[in-house]
């Protein structure tokens, strides 16, 4: 309702809506839990001993899934199908030139709305930079997640882009 008008809208703007207000709530209740213990977000910080994510992580993981081929690059490249999921950051920053970054993950996310919901729900965690405007792509700062998370985040990502033929080598039979 806008101006006290019925509007029509579509599935995929209550989504989004949905999501974005979900978010915003994530970022209140984690405002709480920095003024009660100091803790920035979920994953923010690690369960005591568990290590931290890399380059050499996202390399492990990404060759485990089938069909993978690493593109030589200065960082890392991957690909399923011929193409990418999973890539390092080529940081380009205004009068400088482009800089290869280890420590952060371009990772795809399939859609905008998947991309909003991870920006606004996990700021200190993924992030997006001019140029990436539109693209169903975040940036993933690895020293934040553990290889669990990263574990999840690529597998997805290579769902999303992985032909049907070898996708289905991942799903469990039923």
């Amino acid at each position: 309702m806008r101006g006290g008008q019925l509007v029509e809208c579509s599935l995929r703007w209550i989504y989004h809506h949905l999501i974005e207000e979900y978010a915003r709530h994530n970022g209140h209740a984690d405002l709480i839990g920095e003024l009660i213990d100091g803790t920035v977000g979920f994953w923010a910080r690690p369960a005591e001993g568990r290590a931290m994510s890399d380059e050499d992580d996202v390399r492990r993981l990404a060759l485990a899934l089938p069909g993978v081929a690493e593109i030589d690059s200065d960082g890392f490249d991957f690909r399923v199908g011929g193409r990418g999921f999973v890539w390092s950051y080529p940081e380009r920053l205004p009068g400088k030139p482009r800089v290869i970054r280890r420590d952060i993950a371009v990772l795809y996310v399939g859609d905008e709305a998947e991309k909003q919901a991870l920006l606004l729900g996990e700021p200190g965690i993924f992030f997006t930079a001019p140029g990436y405007g539109g693209l169903p792509l975040v940036m993933l700062r690895l020293a934040e997640v553990d290889v669990a998370r990263l574990t999840e985040l690529v597998t997805d990502a290579w769902r999303m882009r992985a032909p049907a033929e070898l996708g289905s080598r991942l799903d469990p039979p039923g």
